[in-house]
């Protein structure tokens, strides 16, 4: 059992310090929150300078807490599929047993705990057996070192693949997919939230706020200092390329749109965004992000709201009229 909200921990490490980590990670524990997600390749962009720094932070913090009342997630990084290159391993990070293995030691090392709650896939390896990863994860899990398994960044095909893997074998499966998901994109509900409903798997959202667009920072060509795409809008092609997915024309008049619509309800975009993500039926933790714990009342705020079917169905308007802002 988890919270409606799950503490991501992406930029702990450079965007943001230490102590400010701490607030933010007390904040929203001290708000109920029991669900922390973290990966080896933290903190981003991936950097070998800063690699790993997240799994440590998250760790010390952990000494603050009861251990056994903390559901923690970390992920072994995957291939980057030329996307990204991992700053580990030499830059080899793919499925097999090795990989895996030494990734679920170091971040073991780096958390300072003995088992991880949620062992994620961070990107899938698609040109690797999935009963060779998976017969892999499930000597976690026999072991006691991993409790669940869950895949992050999956394709429809990769993760019923992965399903049928783990049914023929009888090794552990994927109970989770963590994908991005979100008012300005809404490509989950085309085919994986029905593979999600009828295999029983959760999706964990990560970037329900579409990389801080839907804060409304970007609006009318704002370029706020600090901020991660005001960075990759001056940063290398693919840096360039990501940017302009999640902010381009037509994802900040979607976003205009929901403020509207957020502003009649008496709420920040930031809450409404949030607790639109939370209600759907094959959500169970909706992963959101900070650099600041000023950001973080508006965060909360959406674990005590259930949006209406009027809000819901203005929503839904905005998504048929702009469809797939990005991209």
């Amino acid at each position: 059992m988890v919270s409606d909200i799950c503490m991501g921990t992406m930029t702990f490490g450079n965007q943001c310090d230490e102590a400010e980590a701490f607030r933010i990670m007390d904040m929203a524990c001290d708000a109920g929150v029991n669900f922390f997600d973290t990966a080896e390749m933290y903190p981003v962009p991936p950097d070998a300078k800063y690699v790993g720094l997240t799994e440590e932070i998250v760790g010390r913090w952990l000494k603050t807490r009861d251990r056994d009342s903390i559901i923690l997630a970390s992920k072994v990084a995957g291939p980057g599929h030329s996307w990204i290159t991992p700053p580990l391993r030499g830059g080899l990070t793919g499925l097999d047993r090795h990989h895996i293995m030494r990734a679920v030691e170091a971040s073991l090392r780096r958390l300072d705990t003995d088992y991880i709650d949620l062992y994620q896939t961070h990107w899938p390896d698609h040109d690797f057996p999935y009963e060779e990863t998976l017969m892999a994860l499930d000597e976690l899990v026999r072991s006691g070192k991993v409790r669940i398994l869950g895949c992050s960044n999956e394709t429809s095909w990769g993760l019923t693949r992965s399903l049928w893997a783990a049914d023929l074998q009888g090794t552990a499966r994927y109970e989770t997919i963590q994908n991005n998901f979100s008012l300005n994109n809404r490509r989950f509900e085309d085919e994986l939230a029905q593979a999600c409903r009828q295999e029983q798997v959760s999706l964990i959202p990560y970037s329900p706020l579409a990389g801080g667009v839907l804060s409304g920072k970007y609006q009318g060509g704002a370029r706020p200092e600090g901020a991660r795409f005001t960075y990759y809008l001056s940063a290398g092609e693919r840096q360039q390329k990501m940017a302009s997915r999640f902010v381009n024309e037509r994802s900040l008049a979607s976003t205009a749109r929901f403020q509207a619509i957020a502003a009649e309800a008496g709420m920040s975009l930031v809450t409404m965004a949030i607790a639109w993500s939370k209600q759907h039926d094959f959500v169970a933790s909706t992963i959101v992000g900070a650099t600041s714990a000023q950001q973080m009342p508006d965060i909360l705020a959406a674990a005590d709201v259930s949006l209406d079917r009027e809000i819901l169905a203005r929503i839904d308007t905005v998504s048929r009229e702009i469809r797939y802002p990005m991209g």
